[in-house]
């Protein structure tokens, strides 16, 4: 049987000029200073108040940026740091574009950005494109990358299990002072868990614990006869296996493959 991969095709911005390392390490979450060139890293674009905004994937060359908007909205991206890029940053913000993507649907895949009419590589060529429905699956069950119900303005990565994006060391940037308290000693107020249950259930339903509030359905797919998704779980729940649905559905809860504990 062919391996599977995630085979699709992404905003991509282009950031030219000497200043595009330092002009993202000032504006995204992840530490972009060892870096190397043709290397890729993924970041997160937040509020002033460590709200995501996007999740980024970054490749830097000799001559600036090129950044994959892997979840959010790639046109407020590019108006955000357009807003941003001064004279002194020596960085130039190209037109939106798109850029092709290849990952292995397995834990830890490895990633390429394949150049347009050039041939797969080995093993790729031996691969096969995963279905939309497979993808979706792929998503529900690992928790990556965040869709619309998840990056919805009110959450923060590290409710997303986005830990590994955010760094701890670097100097300031946007949104690193919420990152720090939340890291630090405050915590996050939920979580997000992957569901399960035998009864229809949709997007924006409320879960509950013992009659009180528990929680959220933020993604939801018809699978097997049954149903599958994500929700943003309250701290105070995380411990529970199960939760309840509006009429008494009962949901299993899981942890995504890809969440992170901020102490992880």
């Amino acid at each position: 049987m062919s391996r599977l991969f995630w085979d699709a095709t992404f905003p991509r911005l282009r950031l030219s000029g000497g200043g595009a390392c330092q002009f993202l390490q000032g504006q995204t979450s992840a530490d972009l200073n060892a870096l190397q060139p043709g290397d890729l890293l993924q970041t997160c674009w937040l509020t002033a108040t460590g709200r995501l905004r996007a999740l980024l994937e970054v490749r830097l060359d000799t001559d600036g940026a090129d950044v994959i908007v892997l979840a959010g909205d790639a046109a407020a991206v590019h108006a955000g740091f357009d807003q941003v890029i001064f004279p002194a940053d020596r960085v130039r913000l190209q037109p939106l574009a798109e850029g092709r993507r290849l990952q292995w649907l397995e834990p830890d895949a490895a990633v390429i950005w394949p150049e347009p009419d050039v041939a797969l590589p080995e093993p790729w060529v031996l691969g096969k494109p995963a279905t939309a429905a497979a993808l979706e699956r792929r998503r529900l069950q690992s928790g990556f990358p965040p869709g619309p119900g998840e990056l919805n303005g009110e959450t923060n990565p590290l409710e997303l299990g986005l830990v590994a994006r955010i760094s701890t060391e670097k100097g300031c940037y946007l949104g690193q002072e919420t990152m720090a308290k939340l890291i630090g000693k405050a915590g996050v107020k939920q979580e997000l868990r992957c569901w399960s249950c035998r009864s229809p259930l949709s997007r924006a339903t409320k879960l509950t614990l013992k009659g009180e509030r528990a929680g959220v359905i933020t993604s939801a797919l018809e699978h097997d006869n049954s149903w599958i998704g994500l929700a943003l779980v309250r701290r105070q729940c995380l411990a529970s296996e199960t939760l309840e649905g509006p009429n008494g559905e009962l949901l299993q809860i899981s942890r995504p493959e890809a969440f992170q504990d901020p102490d992880v």
